[in-house]
């Protein structure tokens, strides 16, 4: 709604058929050079993949927490897609997380350490060296 003059940044718009979207909207991204992508109709799994991020940010993040406005909203967020592609193991990865390697197996006896985000919400463990 507020992209202003960084419209032109963007190669494509991925929307899903919604009736409130209409040609008029088409015509503001093609005059910018954008290519306006529809979803197939009736394929739910057509963006699976903006769906699960969607879902895991509204779940573990979002319904967890009020937020205060716009700029905390965006900070939040930041926090959460560091964690995200950081340190959250993801089944399809072999419980690693997409910018990292998974975590070595727990040794018996060892230390564990804590690291608390967003104030405690998520915690990340690690072992201690």
């Amino acid at each position: 709604m507020d992209l202003g003059e960084r419209v032109d940044g963007f190669r494509f718009l991925v929307w899903d058929r919604d009736a409130k979207f209409t040609a008029v909207f088409d015509a503001v991204f093609a005059a910018a050079d954008v290519e306006v992508l529809k979803t197939p109709v009736r394929a739910p799994q057509a963006n699976a993949y903006a769906e699960r991020w969607v879902g895991a940010v509204r779940r573990e993040l979002l319904d967890r927490m009020l937020v205060f406005g716009r700029r905390h909203l965006q900070s939040v967020v930041t926090e959460y897609v560091d964690h995200y592609n950081a340190h959250r193991p993801h089944r399809s990865l072999g419980q690693a997380p997409p910018l990292g390697q998974a975590p070595p197996a727990a040794v018996a006896g060892s230390r564990v350490m804590r690291r608390d985000r967003l104030g405690g919400l998520m915690g990340e463990y690690s072992q201690a060296a």
